[in-house]
């Protein structure tokens, strides 16, 4: 797309606005920015680098009275804000910084490795940029495991053409991506996440399913029923389980290819089922784009994973504390304590963006030891498990809660944080919960010494 003199009103202040603001100021077109209420720190930040009109207040004003091409949306804001939908009606166009990307690489050479999901997409996007990175390709790792793809591109001296971008990938930015034409791309699953911004599970799972479009290998799991609708039947797909025989399959802790044994799961670090999964899916889209089988393997066993993630924290009088703060969702939350086999004191509990938490119960069920809840919409979790046969307890924050797991736990149980919701209640965010979650077990181990 020729950028230069088309009106771009930038929507959202946040990291990916910024970057869409310098590259697209870079690539000549007039911008302007939009954000509701912008923190002061940011407003002087574009003023200083930037000079673009700043629009704050309602959006559907800002609209009116400007005439823009196109409004650039950041993955916060939702195209289904009344004045978009008007925007659109009377012939704008909404696009993402991902859509900008996928033109920019358009006959550039590069292949896309696509990759969302409700769960597992961070720690398969980490894996297969490793793999990639490992077998001698020039590799970009970007979108929503952190750098903002239109960042990435610009840091790439004008954007030097890479081997293979490893793309990330949440709903949020699929939803303004109309044609991706990833080289090859995965839904890894799809559950009960973001209600509060789609009409139910299935008009989520469609906003998923668009990372397909363009000719695009298909990497899915044939054990999610949503992953099995998004078949397309006119392009080669590889199929990954846990469950039953397929073309990347787990079969009693070992790893197969179909009927070839790959490696067991107790040579990978990663710990749990649903990491095997993953590492399934990271075979199936590396082999996808050629890299061959042999190195995959030498170099999975190398992955050491990521914070925050199923990881191990310490071990305290035979009791292992296992931090899981990003698992912000019920599949999340599932996922870890079905990969785990030993008994659970769970902590859990925070926002729960409309979630069903019904789900929970089966998990829980002859696994769990106690389930400690906290957060604002920890009583409406602990509704879901009401008639469990473990102790199901309130907690005012989350030092009290692993105070009172460490209690409850028996030598050779896990406590688990995974707190299947949202951590802005009580934290800045995943990462800061991780934080005082890993400082109270720290104060355990100094009592306990």
């Amino acid at each position: 797309m020729d950028w230069r003199n088309k009106k771009v009103l930038v929507g959202g202040l946040g990291r990916t606005g910024v970057s869409m603001l310098a590259f697209l100021t870079q690539a000549g077109a007039d911008v302007a920015v939009y954000d509701a209420q912008p923190d002061e720190e940011t407003r002087q930040s574009v003023s200083e680098h930037y000079q673009v009109d700043i629009h704050t207040g309602e959006l559907a004003a800002v609209l009116d009275q400007n005439q823009f091409d196109i409004l650039a949306l950041s993955p916060g804001i939702s195209q289904r804000h009344a004045a978009i939908v008007a925007f659109k009606r009377a012939g704008g166009v909404v696009l993402g910084d991902v859509a900008i990307l996928a033109d920019l690489l358009s006959g550039s050479g590069s292949k896309i490795i696509a990759i969302t999901g409700s769960n597992g997409k961070t720690t398969t996007t980490s894996l297969v940029g490793f793999l990639c990175a490992q077998c001698g390709l020039d590799t970009v790792v970007a979108g929503n495991i952190g750098m903002p793809v239109l960042e990435a591109y610009m840091e790439r001296a004008g954007g030097k053409a890479a081997d293979v971008w490893v793309l990330e990938l949440s709903s949020f930015q699929l939803e303004t991506t109309p044609f991706l034409n990833a080289t090859a791309a995965t839904v890894l699953n799809v559950s009960e996440d973001h209600l509060d911004r789609y009409d139910d599970l299935l008009d989520y799972a469609h906003s998923k399913d668009r990372i397909f479009r363009g000719q695009t290998i298909q990497v899915l799991n044939i054990d999610d029923v949503f992953c099995r609708a998004m078949l397309r039947h006119d392009r080669p797909v590889k199929w990954f389980s846990l469950q039953q025989a397929t073309d990347f399959w787990l079969n009693n802790g070992v790893l197969c290819s179909g009927k070839e044994p790959l490696l067991t799961c107790d040579a990978l670090s990663l710990q749990g089922k649903h990491n095997a999964a993953n590492v399934l899916a990271a075979f199936a889209l590396c082999e996808a784009i050629g890299l061959p089988r042999a190195q995959l393997l030498q170099h999975v066993r190398e992955f050491k994973g990521l914070p925050h993630r199923v990881e191990k924290v310490a071990e305290i009088n035979g009791v292992t504390f296992i931090d899981d703060s990003k698992g912000t969702n019920v599949g999340a939350t599932c996922a870890a304590l079905l990969g785990l086999d030993k008994p659970i004191v769970l902590i859990a509990g925070g926002q729960g963006k409309g979630q069903d938490f019904t789900p929970l119960q089966a998990a829980l069920r002859n696994k769990a030891r106690a389930v400690l809840l906290i957060g604002v919409d920890g009583h409406q979790l602990g509704a879901a498990l009401t008639g469990a046969a473990y102790p199901v307890e309130f907690c005012s924050d989350l030092p009290q809660a692993t105070q009172q797991a460490f209690a409850l736990a028996q030598p050779g149980d896990i406590v688990l944080l995974s707190p299947a919701c949202a951590s802005y209640d009580m934290f800045k965010g995943y990462v800061h919960r991780s934080e005082v979650f890993i400082a109270s077990v720290q104060q355990l181990q100094d009592s306990a010494a």
